[in-house]
């Protein structure tokens, strides 16, 4: 069989969507008319931020030595948020081409993507990328990739995505190391879905890779995990657009349109089988993916609830490792606890809710999960403050914590150090990789990082610290509930939990910014931030003397409409709280409180 499946994994701008780019060039997959930049990232969001958020399959026809060859290639997210998404591409691979920055070198997310590959028995090729830059250091990077791989020197290949050197030898090295799929186009069908996208004309449409057996156009195929049965309408091959085909064998990868309308019906990981023919079992895929981070989501107007469900089942088929369900808040209505990977990737399902589908949300705090430990009965897990049972029946709570892997040049180990112990982290190793470079591992709290902790890290090894974290069990800590009272009304949007040494300081610091960001009223506005009946913290907002919107006289009316219009839609973004009304820009305060 000449197929060859491979994937591409790197660290976060290490330029593998522009040598993916260079691969469809040089095999003629892409026409000059159609090459853009970063061709496979097809969403807006994508590219106006330089990153792939989302996997994407496709496939190449390729000519050695009079041998035509198919090779299905799929681009990866680099971001440790968008790790699930690799984890999937892999399992639907063979081999991966590892893209190191020739200026950078390895970084903490080129060594997770690489170990995850190891585990499931990859062929990787190495390839130093940026290779024309003055900057690189070729040989270092090298010496790195040599210690991590231990491969011989002589199997990396130097490369550009810009210039499109070493592009063909990339081509040969995909062909002669990695192995062709070893399926079996006769046994029963047996094919792993890795990804679905929604297509609002033809309904669900699967991606899968067929491990064993033939797929045809027309065939009785089931899910084998939902138990559906459907015709398949049309199958295919992933070229730029979708190429339909007559038949698939073993060792492709392809997608198949059978008119699916609900977004439960189709389950990454599944597996498709025929209905006469079935497969003994199904492919044990990738497990389940756990959320890190929690927040809420509710609709800016009432009304929008229903909207807001569909539309995030929609996003869901998109983004297998988006999780939610519903829940209800005194201030915000109904909406949904929605479960993200990280902080980026809960920025982004909101981008995407907005130009997507045309919602606009109000987010409120981000926060983890704990376990709470009651005197009398079953140990609660708790993903939103306002389920906190009281503080007199609990025994006390545990909370998640992480094993953080930072990699940094030796100058910025001091404020590395000063910024994970602020964050109660505990260091459990450091050791030198090669040269300048160590790796620092720490044990922390999952709930410190959640907020700004990458960006604060960014921001102190001016770039050169990459970050990587796993879930590493939970322990017992002292955690109180923070709740914020607007004229003594509390708001249950802007309770947080958090560790009892910060308590103080935060509800100090929430007070200060949320007088800065909730408009003057005609009466004086108290914030106090509270734990239990304790009173910590007290802000007041002073009472305006004179409401000044008289700023139309005489004149044409459509000018005081125009205003008055204008009005009508701020307000319709503030969400009335008692009497006070609350900016949507004071929920995200909290995540910008430094």
């Amino acid at each position: 069989m000449n197929i060859r499946n491979f994937c591409i994994i790197a660290h976060i701008d290490h330029g593998k969507s522009t040598l993916a780019d260079r691969l469809l060039e040089r095999t003629g997959t892409v026409s000059e008319k159609e090459m853009e930049a970063q061709v496979l990232d097809d969403m807006e969001l994508e590219k106006e931020r330089g990153i792939t958020i989302k996997s994407h399959a496709i496939q190449m026809d390729y000519t050695l030595d009079g041998e035509r060859y198919v090779l299905n290639l799929i681009d990866t997210p680099g971001h440790v948020d968008f790790s699930y998404e690799v984890s999937r591409s892999i399992a639907a691979c063979e081999g991966a081409l590892l893209i190191v920055d020739g200026s950078q070198g390895i970084q903490a997310q080129t060594i997770s993507n690489l170990y995850m590959a190891i585990d499931n028995d990859l062929d990787i090729i190495p390839i130093i990328n940026k290779c024309d830059l003055e900057s690189a250091k070729p040989e270092e990077v090298e010496d790195q990739i040599v210690d991590l791989l231990g491969c011989d020197r002589s199997e990396i290949i130097r490369a550009s995505g810009k210039t499109g050197m070493g592009v063909d030898e990339i081509l040969e090295a995909i062909v002669k190391r990695i192995p062709a799929p070893k399926g079996d186009p006769h046994a029963p069908l047996q094919a792993l879905i890795f990804d679905s996208v929604f297509n609002p004309f033809r309904g669900i449409i699967a991606y899968y890779k067929i491990v064993n057996g033939t797929l045809r156009t027309g065939d009785f195929v089931k899910f084998v995990s939902t138990g559906k049965e459907y015709h398949a309408d049309e199958v295919g091959v992933l070229k730029m657009q979708m190429s339909p085909r007559k038949e698939l064998q073993a060792g492709n990868v392809g997608y198949i349109i059978s008119g699916i309308k609900s977004s439960k019906e189709v389950r990454v990981g599944d597996t498709i089988t025929h209905v006469e023919r079935p497969c003994s079992e199904a492919i044990s895929g990738f497990e389940e993916v756990k959320p890190m981070v929690f927040a809420g989501l509710y609709p800016i107007d009432a009304e929008d609830f229903e909207n807001l469900r569909a539309s995030l089942e929609k996003l869901q088929l998109n983004d297998a490792s988006l999780t939610f369900q519903p829940e209800s808040s005194a201030a915000l209505g109904f909406g949904f606890r929605c479960g993200f990977l990280g902080l980026l990737h809960m920025e982004i399902v909101q981008e995407r809710l907005s130009r997507e589908f045309n919602m606009d949300v109000i987010t409120t705090v981000p926060n983890v999960s704990y376990k709470v430990y009651p005197k009398r009965g079953e140990v609660v897990e708790v993903h939103n403050p306002s389920g906190l049972p009281e503080p007199t029946m609990i025994d006390h709570i545990e909370e998640p914590y992480i094993r953080a892997s930072i990699i940094t040049q030796a100058d910025y180990i001091g404020p590395i150090m000063t910024l994970c112990l602020g964050k109660r982290g505990e260091l459990v190793k450091q050791e030198y990789i090669s040269g300048n470079r160590m790796e620092m591992t720490f044990d922390m709290p999952l709930g410190e990082i959640v907020i700004d902790f990458y960006d604060k890290l960014k921001s102190i090894s001016k770039g050169y610290a990459s970050f990587d974290y796993h879930l590493h069990g939970f322990r017992p800590s002292n955690l109180v509930k923070l709740d914020i009272l607007l004229n003594g009304e509390s708001v249950d949007a802007l309770s947080t939990l958090t560790h009892a040494d910060n308590a103080m300081r935060f509800g100090r610091r929430m007070c200060e910014k949320l007088k800065e960001l909730i408009p003057r009223q005609q009466f004086d506005i108290a914030i106090q931030a509270a734990i239990g009946a304790k009173i910590i913290a007290r802000e007041t907002i002073k009472a305006v003397r004179k409401d000044v919107t008289a700023k139309c006289y005489g004149g044409d009316i459509t000018r005081k409409r125009k205003l008055l219009e204008k009005q009508k839609a701020g307000k319709k973004r503030m969400k009335q709280i008692g009497t006070v009304e609350v900016p949507q820009k004071a929920f995200l305060a909290v995540l910008k409180l430094d």
